[in-house]
């Protein structure tokens, strides 16, 4: 049994940082362990032009601690407004490293999103063009669709159709929740990548809703059957190069967690790397993690894996703090609900 690993430096291919105070706090736990991360552009107002992304680029870097290494890969906020010109300026800059889709309604701060999927033709069609990828939260919306069926519903009507009507769009399916979403990102070729994120490797709709409604497990999409989570376990831990980390890290202040319309989202940048090799060695697979976590992201967005490395090693269980508090209030970092024993050594 191995008791020391030695990893390039990771990536996070989705994460969410915020603004303001709540930037301020969240952006050392990623950047104490992470060298790069695809950044969310949904803020309120939303990242939806160059201006606005430079503009946020400008303050994560602000807010970088002294002595931190961090680079934020920037995305721009599809609307039915997008600019095909402003997307391709943006990213022949070097600005930005993906758009993001959001359907209308789908998660936090998604009002702004995509309804009609034809308004947003010309901007996919620039993309494919150009290589850019598109990120997409992959849930339909509509109110007849049961919750834990809404990504194996997106695949069907809204996937599918846009990646056949666009041929050479590149796609990441972000945080996928399903054996359907796991099974379609294997049968979709070199252009479509998929993101799985630490929590849901971890928890079923059950650590949700039995024995009472834990607010700090709600996330969207919303975690599934057990079956579900199995399926994303043998994914991530399967080696293959379609599959990758983006751990759609999520801080929110307790008081809005903890509240009768409790927002959705799971705090992992804290212990994600710990958790991680955790499951994977449970799965008897810790000789690729790095792929998981280092190389497959960053070999879809074509980019140069990090020189740099990081070292774990297994030990006594780690005392994780339960919060970490900010200038919004409080958040809840994400309990895996065991043990701790693999440290990420400074």
């Amino acid at each position: 049994m191995t008791d020391t690993l030695s990893l390039r430096r990771p990536d996070d291919m989705h994460l969410h940082l915020r603004d303001g105070a709540m930037l301020e706090a969240v952006l050392p736990e990623t950047a104490r362990h992470f060298a790069r991360a695809i950044i969310m552009p949904n803020l309120v107002p939303p990242v939806v032009t160059a201006r606005d992304a430079a503009a946020y680029r400008d303050r994560i870097m602000a807010a970088l601690p002294d002595g931190m290494t961090f680079e934020p890969l920037m995305t721009l906020y599809l609307t039915e407004a997008t600019d095909p010109g402003d997307v391709a300026a943006a990213h022949a800059s070097g600005l930005i490293k993906a758009v993001k889709l959001y359907p209308a309604g789908a998660t936090t701060n998604s009002q702004s999103g995509v309804r009609d999927f034809d308004k947003v033709r010309g901007v996919l069609e620039t993309m494919a063009e150009i290589g850019l990828p598109l990120c997409v939260h992959g849930e339909v919306t509509a109110s007849e669709v049961d919750i834990f069926d809404r990504e194996a519903v997106f695949i069907e009507r809204v996937l599918d159709p846009v990646r056949r009507g666009t041929p050479g769009l590149r796609v990441v399916m972000e945080h996928i929740t399903t054996e359907e979403g796991v099974a379609y990102a294997r049968a979709g070729g070199d252009d479509l990548g998929a993101t799985i994120t630490t929590h849901h490797l971890v928890i079923n709709r059950n650590h949700i809703l039995a024995g009472g409604i834990k607010p700090h497990y709600y996330c969207l999409p919303v975690a599934k059957r057990e079956k579900h989570r199995l399926a994303l376990r043998e994914a991530a831990t399967s080696g293959e190069p379609r599959f990758f980390l983006g751990t759609d890290s999520a801080p929110h202040a307790d008081h809005l967690k903890e509240h009768a319309c409790g927002c959705a989202g799971c705090f992992t940048a804290t212990n994600t790397l710990s958790i991680l090799a955790h499951v994977f060695e449970e799965e008897n697979a810790l000789d690729r993690l790095e792929a998981f976590t280092s190389l497959n992201g960053a070999a879809f967005y074509r980019l140069a894996p990090n020189d740099a490395r990081i070292r774990l090693t297994k030990g006594p269980a780690i005392d994780y703090p339960a919060k970490i508090e900010t200038g919004a209030g409080p958040v809840t970092v994400f309990d895996p609900g065991f043990p701790l024993n693999w440290k990420v050594e400074d």
